[in-house]
């Protein structure tokens, strides 16, 4: 649907989703922008804003919908629709009969191959966490959310206590600053040599990937930001019995989790931190990025 339709109707669809889609919602509600707002599959623990009408059928409310907003992760790991706000299991290609190639579709997490499947039947889905300003704010609530986890599960002070990072990206650069507040004594793993000069520039210990073995015996702490499996049974044997190893990378993560296991080593894959911790925020922040795309596209 043009532009100029949707400054006539502005019709959204907030489809499927935890706590981050249903506040959205409900922010895009409380903007008085006169949209008609459908909130679909978000049933329980939840309560919606008046505003927004309810509705589970995708024949009737897709067609009308100028805006169609799926979730992140868009998939749950059974390949339906994520929807863990309702009992409902939604195949995603159930809903290609029903999007206009005239919507705007947007969604968190798209596999490429649902991606290509939309794409046959003229529907284009656009990927909002691959934008740039989506992953910069959304890496304080993961990095936060990271924290939290090391203060509940550590049995010691983060003052003092040895952390090592891996990665040095969105989420590492935030961690860094929060552990080096805590008084943590932070050290940094980073392949690329510009990296490592910005970790040093912060204060930290910088400490090329070729070198990290050297470090690992004496970590209390270790949280993990690199999307491939680095720590492999190699490193992890290093690790001491009591280090606390937090994964926050995205499948397949870096932690050969099987061999952690084996080892004794506690280990938490923390994935979706920021609808956990700080749903309210992750929904900001997404609407915020919805908006963004929308402005670009000229349909606000």
């Amino acid at each position: 649907m043009g532009g100029t339709q949707l400054l006539k109707h502005k019709t959204f669809a907030i489809l499927g989703g935890d706590l981050r889609q249903a506040h959205m919602a409900n922010m895009l509600a409380a903007e008085e922008r006169g949209y008609r707002i459908t909130g679909m599959y978000l049933d329980k623990d939840v309560k919606l804003s008046r505003k927004i009408h309810r509705s589970d059928d995708i024949r009737l409310t897709l067609p009308q919908s100028d805006v169609i907003i799926f979730p992140l992760p868009m998939l749950d790991a059974d390949g339906f629709v994520n929807t863990p706000l309702s009992d409902v299991r939604l195949e995603p290609t159930d809903c290609l009969d029903y999007i206009s190639n005239e919507s705007i579709v947007l969604a968190g997490r798209v596999p490429p191959e649902l991606a290509r499947r939309f794409q046959e039947h003229g529907v284009t889905i656009e990927d909002y966490l691959e934008r740039e300003e989506f992953a910069v704010l959304n890496a304080v609530p993961t990095a936060e959310g990271a924290l939290e986890i090391a203060l509940q599960e550590m049995p010691i002070t983060l003052r003092g206590a040895t952390c090592i990072v891996t990665g040095f990206g969105r989420v590492a650069k935030v961690l860094v600053r929060l552990l080096s507040a805590f008084g943590a004594q932070v050290k940094v793993v980073a392949r690329k040599y510009g990296d490592l000069a910005w970790v040093s520039a912060c204060g930290c210990e910088p400490v090329h990937i070729s070198e990290m073995m050297e470090h690992l015996a004496g970590a209390d702490v270790l949280f993990n930001t690199v999307p491939a499996v680095i720590l492999d049974e190699d490193k992890l044997k290093k690790l001491g019995r009591d280090c606390l190893v937090i994964d926050l990378a995205s499948k397949p993560g870096g932690v050969d989790f099987d061999t952690a296991r084996n080892l004794g080593l506690k280990t938490i894959w923390a994935l979706s931190l920021p609808g956990k911790v700080a749903p309210i925020t992750a929904g900001e922040i997404t609407l915020r990025t919805v908006n963004n795309i929308l402005q670009e596209k000229g349909a606000l």
